[in-house]
């Protein structure tokens, strides 16, 4: 007797699904164990704060009286984590069911609380997972979307409180490709960086942004007995338009910027359906001169964005760098603004 496949699939699928919910669930109620115990730490240490050094003198005794019987995760080390966590968000019911304590624990090391707002947005919506976050965090992604936006545009596109009008509002720059594995100092072509990319597929449209997906590589364009190859084509759902990639190992040139607004012409013209809206082109470059961006493409074009790569996690002196720059470019931007005002 044949039974159906299909029916053998969705049992184990239920199975599957059920499992997965009661690790969540369990790794949930841990978090909740974690954040009352903070909570609970947090209350009598404040009780006894007249006292020098009481703070560190209770999470040692504590950690005395737990470990022998709980074993490693109540140690000293351990119990401030969890009254860090308590302090980093004291109201129990906004902590997010989809996040285990890894991930809230890694979140702990965010100072500025909106980009722990982003991050915790990003993850829900992403489902991301630990090693995800955690490379996001490492890599500025909070970061590198302000050097060309405003912080509460970012935030609004986070929690989809906005729908993205904008491809730089969703489109990195620089894109941080580590995951592609290519030696430090070693040369290598277009089409070597292309089939990394092709091989770590779901890592890139990750670093890409929100709503990519991949259709075509070498798409051959036929124009009049000249054939084109555009590299890598992908469309964006909350866009809703075909974003084209083309790849660029050298320093970013006019001509480049040339050959990628005709392809993004040709799409516009041959490809893109009526409902959907205008081509985005990303030239992905190893260097790139903005002033040459911004004469060579017409004044307020949407359509072509030039993003550097780097193949490497920034240093911990890059990221405080780029911080820095963030925070240069809101100072002026305040002051600007508070200017205005008093005109």
């Amino acid at each position: 007797m044949l039974i159906d496949q299909t029916f053998i699939s969705d049992i184990k699928t239920i199975i599957t699904d059920s499992r997965e919910k009661a690790i969540r669930a369990i790794d949930h109620q841990r978090t909740l164990m974690y954040w009352h115990i903070g909570k609970r730490i947090f209350e009598e240490e404040q009780q006894g704060m007249e006292r020098a050094d009481y703070g560190t003198y209770l999470i040692k005794h504590l950690s005395e009286q737990l470990q022998p019987e709980y074993g490693t995760n109540f140690s000293p080390r351990q119990l401030h984590w969890y009254r860090q966590f308590y302090r980093t968000f004291p109201i129990v019911s906004a902590l997010r069911t989809q996040l285990s304590w890894t991930q809230y624990k890694l979140l702990l090391s965010v100072d500025n609380e909106e980009a722990r707002e982003f991050y915790i947005a990003e993850a829900t919506k992403n489902n991301w997972t630990s090693r995800q976050l955690e490379r996001q965090v490492y890599s500025n992604l909070y970061g590198r979307p302000l050097l060309s936006n405003d912080k509460e545009s970012v935030l609004a596109v986070a929690k989809k409180e906005k729908v993205p009008s904008d491809a730089k509002e969703i489109i990195k720059d620089p894109m941080v490709l580590e995951f592609l594995g290519m030696k430090r100092e070693a040369s290598y072509y277009e089409r070597d960086l292309e089939s990394a990319i092709i091989t770590h597929l779901q890592d890139f449209l990750l670093e890409l942004g929100n709503g990519f997906s991949f259709v075509a590589r070498q798409k051959r364009i036929h124009l009049d007995g000249d054939e084109f190859y555009v590299d890598l084509v992908c469309y964006n759902r909350l866009l809703q338009c075909f974003v084209i990639i083309e790849i660029k190992t050298h320093k970013l040139t006019h001509q480049d910027l040339g050959q990628l607004q005709m392809y993004v012409n040709y799409f516009d013209r041959i490809e893109k359906l009526p409902h959907e809206n205008a081509t985005i082109g990303i030239l992905l470059c190893a260097s790139k001169n903005d002033t040459v961006v911004k004469f060579t493409l017409p004044e307020e074009q949407k359509q072509i964005v030039a993003s550097q790569y780097e193949l490497y996690l920034p240093s911990e002196k890059q990221l405080l760098d780029e911080v820095a720059k963030e925070m240069e470019i809101f100072q002026e931007k305040s002051e600007m603004s508070s200017h205005l005002d008093n005109k």
